[in-house]
């Protein structure tokens, strides 16, 4: 692959240099800079690319001769057989860093992802018992950092994990009703304090174990001594205890009642793990867990994620019998390139926008979810931004709106008075719409800079509580009533003290609410509160669609808005019919 990346370098430093023949002149002084080697391994390069026909090399001795190169292979061809290599050693990331340092070809992108949308997708392999082996190649462009339940923090992280683990309960496919899981069934005492549930026998984990009643006790005492501010936090802090009764009974003890406990246990973040972690200790966890799910993992690094059906699948085995998940920091060329980072594949792809001029019949279908960004004031902070005219007519600008006359005559010039620098909080992915909000500001004459930290920093309290604007993003799925009592009881954390007080008592009686309707008009309100002072901003909100090729079956989302692979298939190859 070194000599795919230092022709693709030559190329591109030729670029200006090529006739129409695609011929550059040259020396090996210019030729050792380049490959940054010395004139001997020059050489020895540029013999190796003419041993594999890649280029025609004619050269001239003597003081102020020139040597002649002429390009005999396109450099989008050589990206594909670096791709092919990369692939085989998994090793894809490598290999398009390299592709995008060394190309400027504006048609090298297109090529490639034309080559890719051969590669990835369902491949179906027969082999000589007559067995039909069906993999789903499956891109995604963010990223998989780990698999562990504890530690996800991107939605394409939850997607993956959600197939190689299972919790207590789980939630409908397409009524969003929340059914058995490793527990087949529960009960809850009057006081809706203590939950017993009781789990199916003989449920395996991936390295073959029985799932026990301790691997559950274990799983949600690691939750609670997790450092840190994590997803959810609010949940486990209601636990009091939890007791292992028998091998197959457990209960939970909660320090009151709190009606979003069961929908807790259908998430990601509540998935069983085995006790002790397997004896391999919290980091290797990440990349080779161990759980019950449908899949199993067999190979994980920065780049690439395979997974295998686990036949003995309490719930039945899944029909594919493997995925191979490939981190791709590019834009498919049906996706949107401002997509949230969801999973998606050229078989089944999420947030599409199909081309006019493809000559597929794509179907197109919308799940439950979506996503809304949307910005919040600190008026926690001493500042300006307590000034509730001031926030409105940051809104308005925010809007491209009118900017509002001060109410109050008396206060019209503190309005209006210059501002020092807005300070907008947010992390890298969103850095773009941090960009949008400061651009449509400093139109209105405000000065913004921004701070985009990294996850786990914007998660602490100390970035968000020191900027005046911080910017969120809420995933709307079926698990939107808990993401909103943890995004409202992170943005009571900067926002004036009576407006607190007010959010965290609304918080309090939604958690004692059982009734899902009322909570959703509790949710409202406060969402109205918060805008109805200007405390809150939304600045548009995306539908998650998806798009997928009529041989794809079985397409159902699950409680997140995603494809759930347990169900995808494709029919058997067919044979072919013979002559007569």
């Amino acid at each position: 692959m070194k000599l795919h990346a230092q022709f693709l370098r030559l190329h591109s430093h030729a670029a200006d240099d090529r006739d129409e023949n695609h011929t550059i002149e040259t020396t090996l002084d210019e030729l050792a800079a380049i490959f940054d080697c010395t004139h001997r391994n020059a050489l020895m390069i540029i013999q190796k690319m003419e041993q594999h026909d890649w280029i025609q090399w004619t050269p001239r001795r003597g003081r102020g001769r020139r040597s002649s190169l002429r390009f005999l292979i396109q450099p989008e061809d050589i990206a594909v057989q670096s791709m092919m290599q990369a692939i085989d050693r998994h090793d894809i990331k490598r290999a398009l860093d390299e592709i995008r340092v060394h190309s400027r070809s504006s048609t090298m992108q297109e090529h490639l992802q034309g080559w890719l949308l051969n590669y990835f997708g369902h491949h179906a392999e027969v082999r000589s018992d007559q067995q039909q082996i069906d993999t789903l190649r499956l891109p995604i462009r963010q990223q998989l950092y780990t698999l562990d339940p504890l530690y996800l923090n991107w939605l394409a992280e939850s997607f993956v994990s959600s197939h190689v683990f299972d919790g207590l309960a789980r939630r409908a496919n397409e009524s969003g009703e929340i059914l058995p899981g490793l527990a087949h069934a529960w009960e809850v005492d009057t006081t809706r304090t203590q939950w017993t549930f009781f789990l199916r026998k003989e449920v395996l984990f991936h390295n073959g174990k029985i799932l026990t009643a301790e691997d559950v006790v274990y799983t949600f005492e690691r939750l609670s001594r997790a450092p840190g501010r994590r997803l959810y936090h609010f949940i486990v802090r209601q636990i009091q205890h939890v007791q292992a009764l028998s091998p197959t009974m457990v209960r939970f003890v909660l320090k009151e009642p709190n009606e979003l406990f069961l929908s807790f246990l259908c998430t990601s973040r509540a998935a069983i793990v085995p006790r002790e972690l397997n004896q391999v200790g919290e980091a290797a966890f990440g990349i080779r867990p161990i759980g019950t799910g449908a899949f199993k993992v067999t190979e994980m690094n920065e780049s690439l994620c395979l997974l295998e059906a686990f036949a003995p699948y309490f719930q039945g085995r899944a029909h594919l019998d493997r995925v191979e998940i490939v981190q791709l920091p590019w834009a498919t060329k049906l996706e949107s390139p401002d997509m949230e980072d969801t999973a998606s594949s050229f078989h089944i792809i999420h947030n599409p926008i199909l081309a006019r001029d493809t000559d597929t019949a794509w179907s197109q279908i919308h799940s439950a979810a979506s996503v809304r960004k949307f910005i919040t004031c600190n008026t926690h902070k001493d500042g300006p931004l307590r000034n509730p005219e001031i926030r409105a007519r940051i809104v308005a600008c925010l809007d491209h709106r009118p900017l509002p006359s001060a109410v109050d005559s008396s206060n019209a010039n503190d309005s209006c008075e210059p501002l020092a620098a807005l300070q907008i909080a947010t992390i890298p992915e969103y850095r773009a719409d941090a960009e949008r909000v400061a651009a449509q500001l400093e139109s209105c004459g405000y000065t913004c800079n921004i701070v985009a930290a990294s996850m786990n920093e914007f998660k602490s309290s100390s970035i968000r509580m020191e900027s005046d604007l911080i910017i969120f993003s809420l995933f709307r799925d079926r698990d939107e009533q808990l993401r909103l009592f943890d995004l409202y009881l992170n943005v009571s954390g900067h926002v004036e003290p009576h407006s607190r007080v007010d959010i965290e008592r609304l918080l309090r009686e939604i958690a004692r609410e059982a009734d899902h309707t009322v909570r959703a008009q509790q949710f409202e309100h406060i969402e109205t509160r918060l805008m109805d002072e200007h405390q809150l901003h939304i600045l548009y909100e995306k539908p998650v669609q998806t798009a997928y090729l009529p041989t794809v079956r079985g397409v159902s989302f699950n409680s997140q808005g995603w494809v759930d692979l347990r169900h995808v298939w494709f029919p058997p190859a067919q044979p072919p019919t013979p002559h007569t």
